[in-house]
Order: structure tokens, then C-alpha cells, then sequence
């Protein structure tokens, strides 16, 4: 890694400056960065560590829980101290994981009623995929096609909240995609009219994730 990265890196983190458009096409991955000054309407505010873990946390279970304590450490890179004490801080409530200790916030106690079956098609390294260590209950047992080794995830293949399949963008602007269990009939027609869609939005643009996986590279073949 070059000493660049980490000098616009530390920058970033200290709010000094923020990443702007990308140099030539949208997909490309070299960026323009510009003074905060220049993009935010005020000074980015300072917060002391616990605040800072504090807001963080509070934000995290509110996108992802019901969580695990596991879940927030690994993600966040905290201590399981740390970890603790700012889930205590954001009055977090403990509630029943299949047998397994969980969080939430507390306004999200209630049962959610049951979505519509719906289908997507999510890009590699996204929020959703990233945001649990465990993750058998959405990702079954695909986990060797669609991560790398350092555990970076491909692109991924929604139906009903679990992970059936991948995709990959092929240099023609085709999207290919693979289920790897069966999911009935109605819900691989759904799914196949998501990658038409998707494919259609991408207008012909090949997109090559930065993290390679096996299943991406086959279908990208």
C-alpha cells in the first residue's frame, strides 16, 4: 500500500477532506478528493471516544439489529469491553436468536410483519452481505463460492432475506448470475427479471469488483 493512501485516509478521518467524483467513467477508482470545507455546510462535530462508540453503535443496531455482541465487535473492531459499554449506553435489549443471545434497540422490540417475497441482486462488499460475522442464517453454506479468502464478499443473489446465488457483470454488459439451491420456479423468474433490470439500469457498463470470488470469476468468464 502506498503512504498516499493512508495520508488521504488519516485526512478523511479527521474531516479535513472528503472523497469527490471519480476521474473519468463512475466506475473508475481513482477519485478527486476536495477540502471539507468546500462540500460540508459546517465543521464536521468532535466527540469524545465513548460519544463517538456510543452513536455508532446506535446506528449500527438500529440498520442490523436483531444482532449479537459478536457481531458489533467484529464489525466495529472494538474490545468486548468497549463493545459492552456502549451497548449498555444505548439501552440495547436483549431478545431470543433461535436459542442464541441477541440485541436491538428499543423501539424494535416489536414482531415485523412479513414482507412481500422480493428478489435483489447486490453488489460485492455491500453493507447488507458485510454487516454480521454470523452468517449462516442468510448466507447458508455458499460461503466458500461468494467470499475470498481474506473475506471480502463477491456479488450476491437475494431472495426472501438469504443468499441463493451470485453474479458477475461480463465485458459484453451482459449480468450472468448462478443460483446455487432451489428456489422454485416463481422465485428464479423473479430473480432473473431483477438481473434484466439491473443490466438494463448498467446500460452496458462491465463492472469488475476490486475483490475477486470464485463464483464471480466463473460467471464473468
Amino acid at each position: 500500500t502506498g503512504m498516499t493512501t493512508w495520508v488521504l485516509f488519516l485526512l478523511a478521518a479527521e474531516g479535513r477532506i472528503v472523497r469527490g467524483r471519480p476521474r473519468g467513467a463512475w466506475t473508475s477508482s481513482q477519485w478527486r478528493w476536495v477540502p471539507a470545507a468546500s462540500w460540508l455546510p459546517a465543521p464536521l462535530p468532535r466527540l469524545d471516544e465513548q460519544q463517538a462508540r456510543d452513536a455508532l453503535a446506535r446506528r449500527w443496531l438500529t440498520t442490523y439489529g436483531p444482532a449479537t455482541v459478536n457481531d458489533l465487535k467484529w464489525w466495529s473492531g472494538w474490545t468486548l469491553t468497549q463493545t459492552r459499554k456502549a451497548l449498555a449506553a444505548i439501552d440495547a435489549v436483549e431478545v431470543d436468536l433461535d436459542g442464541t443471545p441477541g440485541l436491538v434497540m428499543p423501539d424494535d422490540v416489536d414482531v415485523e410483519s412479513s414482507p412481500e417475497p422480493w428478489a435483489a441482486l447486490l453488489p460485492a462488499l455491500d453493507p447488507t452481505v458485510m454487516g454480521w460475522k454470523e452468517r449462516g442464517w442468510y448466507l447458508g453454506e455458499h460461503g466458500s463460492a461468494l467470499f475470498d479468502r481474506s473475506g471480502n464478499a463477491g456479488p450476491t443473489v437475494w431472495w426472501n432475506g438469504c443468499i441463493v446465488g451470485g453474479w458477475a457483470g461480463r465485458k459484453d454488459g451482459r449480468v450472468a448470475f448462478q443460483l446455487l439451491e432451489d428456489v422454485g420456479v416463481d422465485a428464479a423468474a423473479q430473480v432473473e427479471a431483477e438481473a434484466a433490470r439491473l443490466e438494463a439500469w448498467l446500460g452496458g457498463v462491465s463492472v469488475i469488483p476490486r475483490f475477486r470470488v470464485p463464483l464471480e470469476r466463473e460467471l464473468a468468464a
